[in-house]
C-alpha cells in the first residue's frame, strides 16, 4: 500500500464499462441558441415599433398645433399644445409617484444643499429647454425638421466625450468620433439656419430658429451625470456621489421642477401668442387625448423593453439598430403622402370636432396628409430649389450622424452577466419626447481603458460548497459527488485568477460506529460508501480516453487525517480543486444538520477566512487596509448549502452567483427545487412544490422577500451570515419548547428568518434548477411536513411579530408585504376549516341534502381524526390518515363530477362554484405554460386536487397535535446504504473493470471488503472518548485504526495518513467546547422539556382550531338564518342573457373568503409572470457569455495545440496531466 501503482492496460476482452448516468446541461445548445435569436428578434421589433408609434404620436401632436395644418381646428390649437405639455411631464409623474414610493418604503436619504441647488438649476434648464422647444419652436418646423432637430441634444455629450478622453489619453482614432459629431451637429444648426433665413427668406422664422437652437442646448445639459466623474471635477464628482445616495429625494424634486416649469411655459405661451384657453374644455372630445395616451404608454414600454434588451446583452440588435432605424421609419411614413398622393383634407371636413363619424383608418389618413403640409409650405420644397433642398437635407442627415456618432461608444459596450438598470443608465426616467435620444444618451459611458482595467482587477468569489450528510442511499451520494466534480470540470483550478474558485466540504453526521462490543469506533457503512462513490466518480472523471490501447493511469495519492471531532479525508480533484469529507463523530462532536452547519460557518469563517487577516494584523499590516479587505472578502465569500442527495449542473450555481454578485443587499439567493422518485407521494409533491414556486416563492420574491431558502439548495454571503444576531444566535441551543419548534425543526427557515430581521434580502432565481430525492412513503412524508408545519408557523410568526423593527432595517420589506403575509398565514391556519366547507359543499353537490347536515356531516370525521391523534401512537394516526385520505379522494372526485353535472344542469358555467374550477384550471395551466420544461407536472394536478383533505386538513391535524414530537421523523431507520444487491455488484464491476487491473484483487481481498466493519478487530486500539479526555492528552500521533481500516477500504484509491497542525487542532478543541461540545443525556431535563413540549401543543392546538371552530359556526349561523344575510346573485347564461326567477345565493364570509382567496392568486400570477421574464433576461444573458466563454476557450486551445503538435502524444510518466486545467477541452464524452 506504500507504493502507488503503475500505469496498466485493460483486459481487452473485459474493457467494457459501467457507468452512472451523468446528465449534462439538458437543454441542447441549438435549442438555447433559438430562444436566444428569438428573443432577440421579439425584444428587437417590439423596441422598433414602440419607438416609431411614441415618435409618430409626438410629432403628429406637434403638427396639430402648427398653423398649416387644419386636422385640429385653429381655435382649438391650445388642445395641442396642452397634450405636447402632457407628454412632456408624463415621464416626470410617473418618476414621481415610483420615487415616492421607494422614499416611504425603502430609502428616504436626504442630498445636500449644495445638491439640491445644482439639482433645481440643470432641472429649471432642461425643462425651460425642452418646452421652449417643443411647445414654442417645433410647431412652426416641417415635419422633417421636426423629426431630426431632436437629435441635435447629443452635442454636450460629445464635449463631454472629447473632454474625457483626452483627460483620460484615449487614442486619436477613439477621440474622432465624439469630435467629427459636434461637427456635424454644428453643420447642421448652419444648414438649418441658412435654408431658413438665407435662401428661404423667411425673418419671422429667426425667434422660433433661435429658440430652437437654443432650447437643443439646454436639453443637452440633462445628461451631463454620465460624465460627471469622467472629467476630474471634484465638484461634480461629490454631487453625483451625492445624487447615488439619495437618488429618490433628487428624483422627486427633479420631477416636481420638471411639472411647475412645464406647466408655467403651457401656461403663459397661450395668452401671449394670442390664443385662449377656452376651446380646451372640449379636449377630451379630440384626438389629442389619444395621441397623448398612445405617447405615454409606448414610450414607458420602449424604454422597459430598452432595458430589457440592454440585460440580454443584444444592445446591438435590439437597442441601437432598431432606435435608430424608428427615426429612419418615421421619417419614411410621414413622406409617403408625398408620393403616393393621398387625398388632401379641407377647413369643413376633417376639424375632428366637426366630423366625428370617420374611421380610424381614414383618420390616419387626413392627420399624416395634413403633417405634410408642414413640408408643402416651405418655399425651396415648392420651387425645389437645389441650394435650399441640399440645406435642408444636409442639416437632417447631419444631426441623425451626430447623434449616431455621439453613441457609437454603444455598439461595443461591454456589460456584465447580469447587470442593474442604475449600472446602465445614469438617469432613473427616459425623456417621453426625445425618447430614442435620451435612451441612447443616457446608457453609461465609460473610457475604454478604464474597462480594460477594471477587468483585470476584478475580484475573485470564493464559493464553499458544504453539503450535509448523515444516512444517505449508495445512489443519494452518486447524486452529490458527480455535481461536485461536474462543477470542478466546469472551473478548474488554476494560477492565474479567476472569477470564481470553487472548494468542497461534505459534513457526514455519525459516520463512526462501535466495533468490538465498543471498545474501537469505525467509520461506519455510510462512510466507507461514501468512500467508494467518491472513487468510481474520481475515475469517470480522470479518465479522459477508456480506449483498450491506452494505458490506464493510476488514481493519485489523497490524504487521511485524524481529527478532533472524528476525521477528515481531502481529496484533490481532477482540475485541482480540493474536496474535504468531514466525517464526525457523535461522541466526540455535536450531531445533527444544524450543528454540522455551525461547524462549517466557524471553520470557513472563524478559521480560514478571519484568522488569515487576525495573523497579518499581528506581522504589522496596516488596521484600515486589512479592515477594507476583510470587508470585501466577506462580501466576496459565500457559502452553498447542499443536501447529501441533491443533484445540480454548474449553470444552477452561476446562476445564484449572478444574484449575489449584483445585488448586495442579498444575503442569500435560492434555486428551483425538484422532488424526485417514483410513485404517487412524489407525483404529488412534484405539482405542489411546482405551484409554490411558480406562485407562492415568486410573488415573495417580487413583493418582498423569500422567507425561507432551502438548505438543500441555496447560496449564502459571508458577509450576512457573520453579521449580528446570525451566525452567533444560529448557534443558540434550544433551551424552551419554542426554541425547539422553531430552532430545530426547520433550520434553514430560521437562518432566513435571522437574514430577513438584519436586514438581508433573500432571493429565489427559478432558472437555477436542483434536484432532490423526496420522500416515497406515506409516513415518511407526513413526519417530514410534521416537522415543516410547526417551523414555518412559528418563523413567520416570529417575524411578522418583529414586522415593524423588520420593515425599518430590511428596505425590501414593506408594511404591505407583511399584509400579504398576514393573509397568507391566516389562509393558512383556516384551511382545515376551508376545507371542512368544501367537503359539505360535496356533500351537497353529492348527496342533495341540507346545507347545515352537510356541514355537521363534514366536520365530524376530521374532529375524531383531532381526538384519536391525542391518544393514539404517531404511526397509527398516519395509517388511519391514510385510510382516511383515500376515502376523501374518492369525494373528491365525485365533488368535480358533481359540479360539471351541475353546470349542465344549469345550462351556465357561470356560477360561484364553476367560476371558481374554471378559473383555476385556467390560471394553472396557463401558469404551467409559461413553465414549458415543467408543463407536464399539470398531470399531477389531478392528483394533488384529489389529496386536498390530506394534505392540508389531516396533515394541519397531524403536524399541530404531534407538535411535541421534535425527531427528525426521516432516514431515521439506518437503512443500508447500498439499496440493493444490485448496487453492490454494480459497483465492484465498476471497481474490477475502470478502476484497476483486475489481477491485482486477491479472492482473500474481495472477501474482506464484504465483511462487515465489526469483524475486523485484530489491530484495533480501545477508544476513549473525548470528553474523558483532557485538552493535552489527544492522541495526535497513536495508531488510529479507523485510518487504517479506510485504507484497506480503498487500496487502488490510496489514502495517504497526514495531520493538522496544531493551531488548527486547538481551534477544533475550543470550537468544541464552546458551541458542539455533544449533549448530555439528562433525563430531568428531558422529561422537564417533553412537559414544555406538551403544554406548547396543547396551547397551540387550542388557538390553532379555535379559529377554525369559528369560522364553521359563523358559516353555520348564517346559513341557519337563511336569505336575510345571504348575497344574491342574478343567475347569467354564457350568451349574455339573464334569469329573471333563478337566482344564486352565497353568505357574506364565503364571498369574502373566496375574493380573498382570488385576489391573493391574481397578485401571484402577476408577480409570476413578472418574474417569469427576468428569469428568461437572466437566462439568456447567462447563456450569451457563457456560449462566448467557451468559444474562447476552444480557441485558446486549439492554438495550444497548434503550436505544440506533440500535445496529446504523452508518455506515461505524465498520465496526471488531467490536473492542467487545458483539458477541460477534452472533457469526458459520458458528461
Amino acid at each position: 500500500m506504500e507504493k502507488q501503482q503503475s500505469h496498466e492496460f485493460r483486459r481487452p476482452w473485459d474493457a467494457c464499462r459501467e457507468v452512472p448516468i451523468i446528465q449534462d446541461e439538458q437543454i441542447p445548445k441549438k435549442r438555447v441558441q433559438c430562444l436566444k435569436w428569438f428573443s432577440y428578434a421579439i425584444v428587437g421589433i417590439l423596441v422598433f415599433a414602440l419607438a416609431l408609434l411614441s415618435k409618430t404620436s409626438f410629432l403628429l401632436l406637434i403638427t396639430f398645433g402648427n398653423n398649416n395644418t387644419e386636422i385640429i381646428c385653429s381655435e382649438k390649437k391650445p388642445a395641442a399644445l396642452l397634450g405636447i405639455g402632457f407628454v412632456l411631464v408624463g415621464p416626470s409623474v410617473l418618476l414621481l409617484i415610483k420615487s415616492t414610493w421607494k422614499f416611504i418604503f425603502k430609502s428616504a436619504a436626504m442630498p445636500s444643499k449644495k445638491t439640491v441647488f445644482w439639482v433645481l438649476c440643470v432641472e429649471f434648464l432642461v425643462a425651460l429647454g425642452a418646452a421652449i422647444l417643443t411647445i414654442v419652436a417645433m410647431p412652426h418646423f416641417d415635419i422633417v425638421t421636426n423629426v431630426m432637430i431632436l437629435n441635435s441634444v447629443s452635442i454636450l455629450s460629445a464635449v463631454f466625450q472629447v473632454v474625457a478622453e483626452c483627460l483620460a489619453k484615449e487614442r486619436k482614432r477613439i477621440i474622432m468620433l465624439p469630435v467629427c459629431s459636434i461637427f456635424l451637429i454644428v453643420l447642421g444648426y448652419v444648414l438649418f439656419a441658412v435654408s431658413y433665413l438665407a435662401i428661404e427668406r423667411s425673418p419671422q422664422m429667426s425667434i422660433s430658429i433661435g429658440l430652437a437652437i437654443v432650447g437643443t442646448i439646454c436639453v443637452s445639459v440633462n445628461w451631463w451625470e454620465n460624465y460627471s466623474t469622467l472629467v476630474s471635477i471634484s465638484f461634480l464628482e461629490d454631487i453625483s456621489k451625492d445624487i447615488a445616495q439619495s437618488r429618490n429625494v433628487v428624483c422627486i424634486i427633479s420631477s416636481l421642477m420638471r411639472i411647475l416649469i412645464t406647466s408655467a411655459v403651457v401656461g403663459a405661451y397661450v395668452p401671449l401668442s394670442g390664443q385662449n384657453w377656452k376651446s380646451v374644455t372640449s379636449v377630451f372630445e379630440t384626438v389629442v387625448i389619444s395621441m397623448v395616451a398612445l405617447q405615454i404608454v409606448s414610450s414607458a414600454l420602449c424604454s422597459w423593453f430598452v432595458v430589457v434588451a440592454c440585460k440580454m446583452h443584444s444592445l446591438k440588435c435590439s437597442f441601437a439598430l432598431p432606435i435608430h432605424m424608428a427615426q429612419v421609419a418615421v421619417l419614411a411614413l410621414f413622406l409617403i403622402p408625398l408620393a403616393f398622393k393621398l387625398p388632401e383634407s379641407n377647413q369643413t371636413s376633417t376639424c375632428i370636432e366637426n366630423d366625428q363619424s370617420k374611421s380610424s383608418g381614414a383618420l390616419l389618413r387626413l392627420m399624416l396628409t395634413d403633417a405634410t403640409k408642414t413640408l408643402r409650405a416651405r418655399d425651396i420644397v415648392e420651387t425645389m430649389s437645389t441650394g435650399g433642398l441640399a440645406c435642408f437635407i444636409g442639416s437632417a442627415l447631419s444631426w441623425w450622424l451626430g447623434l449616431m456618432l455621439s453613441t457609437f461608444y454603444i455598439w461595443f459596450l461591454k456589460i456584465h452577466r447580469i447587470v442593474r438598470t442604475q449600472d446602465l443608465f445614469v438617469r432613473r426616467m427616459y425623456e417621453g419626447v426625445f425618447l430614442e435620444q435620451s435612451m441612447l444618451l443616457n446608457t453609461r459611458f465609460e473610457i475604454r481603458k478604464r474597462i480594460k482595467e477594471k477587468r483585470c482587477a476584478k475580484e475573485t468569489i470564493r464559493v464553499f460548497l458544504c453539503a450535509t450528510m448523515w444516512h444517505e442511499t449508495y445512489d443519494e451520494m452518486m447524486k452529490i459527488i458527480i455535481s461536485m466534480f461536474r462543477l470542478d470540470k466546469y472551473r478548474p483550478k488554476t494560477d492565474n485568477p479567476s472569477d470564481v474558485e470553487f472548494e468542497f466540504h461534505i459534513y457526514f453526521d455519525d459516520a463512526f460506529m462501535d466495533v468490538d462490543n465498543g471498545s474501537q469506533r469505525h467509520a461506519n457503512e455510510y462512510a466507507e460508501s461514501l468512500v467508494d462513490v467518491i472513487k468510481e466518480v474520481y475515475t469517470i472523471f480522470s479518465v479522459e480516453d477508456p480506449c483498450i490501447f491506452k494505458q490506464t493511469p493510476p488514481l493519485p495519492w489523497q490524504k487521511i487525517i485524524n481529527t478532533p471531532y472524528g476525521g477528515r479525508l481531502e481529496y484533490t480533484l481532477p482540475q485541482g480543486n480540493v474536496m474535504m469529507v468531514h466525517i464526525k463523530d457523535k461522541q466526540l462532536i455535536r450531531h445533527k444538520k444544524r450543528w454540522s452547519q455551525i461547524m462549517y460557518l466557524y471553520y470557513i469563517f472563524g478559521w480560514r477566512l478571519n484568522r488569515q487577516y487576525f495573523k497579518q494584523f499581528e506581522a504589522g499590516e496596516g488596521l484600515d487596509d486589512l479592515k477594507e479587505r476583510l470587508k470585501r472578502e466577506k462580501e466576496n465569500t459565500y457559502i452553498l448549502a447542499l443536501d447529501g442527495d441533491t443533484d445540480f449542473q454548474p449553470s444552477a450555481v452561476m446562476l445564484l452567483i449572478d444574484r449575489l454578485k449584483l445585488y448586495p443587499e442579498v444575503g442569500a439567493a435560492c434555486g428551483r427545487i425538484h422532488p424526485t422518485g417514483t410513485g404517487p407521494m412524489v407525483w404529488y409533491q412534484k405539482f405542489e412544490y411546482a405551484v409554490g414556486h411558480w406562485l407562492q416563492k415568486t410573488a415573495e420574491h417580487v413583493f418582498g422577500c423569500v422567507l425561507c431558502s432551502p438548505g438543500c439548495f441555496s447560496l449564502f454571503r459571508g458577509a450576512a451570515l457573520m453579521d449580528d444576531n446570525v451566525m452567533k444566535r444560529y448557534t443558540t441551543k434550544a433551551s424552551e419548547a419554542s426554541h425547539c419548534v422553531q430552532y430545530d425543526q426547520g433550520e434553514d427557515r430560521w437562518l432566513c428568518t435571522l437574514l430577513l430581521q438584519q436586514g438581508w434580502r433573500v432571493e429565489y432565481n427559478a432558472a437555477s434548477d436542483a434536484y432532490t430525492n423526496a420522500p416515497q412513503d406515506f409516513k415518511e412524508f407526513y413526519n417530514q411536513r410534521r416537522r415543516w408545519g410547526p417551523s414555518t408557523m412559528a418563523n413567520t410568526i416570529d417575524l411578522l411579530g418583529s414586522g415593524g423593527l423588520t420593515s425599518q432595517r430590511n428596505s425590501s420589506i414593506s408594511k404591505l408585504y407583511i399584509l400579504y403575509q398576514i393573509i397568507s398565514l391566516a389562509a393558512s391556519i383556516l384551511g382545515p376549516a376551508t376545507i371542512c366547507l368544501m367537503i359539505s359543499g360535496s356533500f351537497v353537490f353529492i348527496l342533495d341534502i341540507n346545507e347545515n347536515i352537510a356541514l355537521a356531516l363534514a366536520i365530524v370525521p376530521p374532529t375524531v381524526y383531532l381526538i384519536l391523534c391525542f391518544k393514539l401512537t404517531s404511526d397509527m394516526q398516519i395509517k388511519i390518515a391514510a385510510i382516511m385520505s383515500v376515502f376523501y379522494a374518492f369525494l373528491m372526485a365525485g365533488t368535480v363530477l358533481s359540479i360539471i353535472g351541475d353546470l349542465v344542469r344549469q345550462k351556465t358555467f357561470l356560477t360561484p362554484s364553476g367560476l371558481f374550477l374554471i378559473g383555476m384550471v385556467v390560471l394553472y395551466i396557463i401558469t404551467a405554460a409559461l413553465h414549458p420544461q415543467e408543463f407536464s407536472l399539470v398531470i399531477y394536478g389531478l392528483l394533488y386536487f384529489l389529496c386536498i383533505p390530506s394534505g392540508y386538513l389531516l396533515l394541519a391535524i397531524y403536524s399541530i397535535v404531534n407538535m411535541n414530537n421534535v425527531t427528525w421523523g426521516t432516514r431515521e431507520t439506518g437503512g443500508q446504504a447500498k439499496t440493493t444487491a444490485v448496487d453492490t455488484i454494480k459497483k465492484k464491476v465498476m471497481n474490477a473493470t475502470c478502476c484497476k487491473c483486475p489481477c491485482l484483487e486477491s479472492e482473500e481481498d474481495s472477501s474482506k471488503e464484504i465483511l462487515p466493519a465489526e469483524t475486523i478487530t485484530e489491530t484495533e486500539e480501545p477508544h476513549i472518548p473525548l470528553e474523558t479526555q483532557g485538552a493535552e492528552e489527544f492522541p495526535l500521533n497513536a495508531h488510529q485504526t479507523w485510518i487504517e481500516h479506510l485504507q484497506m477500504k480503498s487500496y487502488d484509491f490510496p489514502l495517504h495518513e497526514s495531520a493538522l497542525p496544531m493551531d488548527e487542532i486547538n481551534f477544533w478543541r475550543e470550537l468544541q467546547k464552546k458551541y458542539l461540545e455533544p449533549l448530555k443525556e439528562n433525563k430531568e431535563q428531558q422529561e422537564k422539556m417533553a412537559n414544555e413540549l406538551r403544554e406548547l401543543r396543547n396551547k397551540v392546538t387550542f388557538a390553532f382550531f379555535f379559529c377554525n371552530a369559528l369560522w364553521l359556526v359563523a358559516t353555520f349561523f348564517l346559513e341557519t338564518i337563511g336569505d336575510s344575510v345571504t348575497i344574491k346573485i342574478p343567475k347569467m347564461f354564457p350568451d349574455g342573457t339573464r334569469s329573471t326567477t333563478e337566482m344564486f345565493s352565497i353568505d357574506p364570509i364565503g364571498l369574502m373568503f373566496l375574493l380573498s382567496f382570488a385576489l391573493l392568486l391574481i397578485v401571484q400570477f402577476i408577480a409570476m409572470l413578472y418574474q417569469r421574464i427576468y428569469t428568461l433576461i437572466h437566462f439568456v444573458a447567462y447563456s450569451d457569455t457563457e456560449m462566448k466563454a467557451c468559444r474562447k476557450q476552444s480557441h485558446q486551445v486549439a492554438q495550444i495545440q497548434d503550436s505544440n503538435p506533440q500535445y496529446e502524444m504523452y508518455e506515461p510518466d505524465t498520465a496526471l496531466c488531467f490536473h492542467n486545467p487545458s483539458v477541460l477541452s477534452r472533457a469526458v464524452s459520458s458528461v
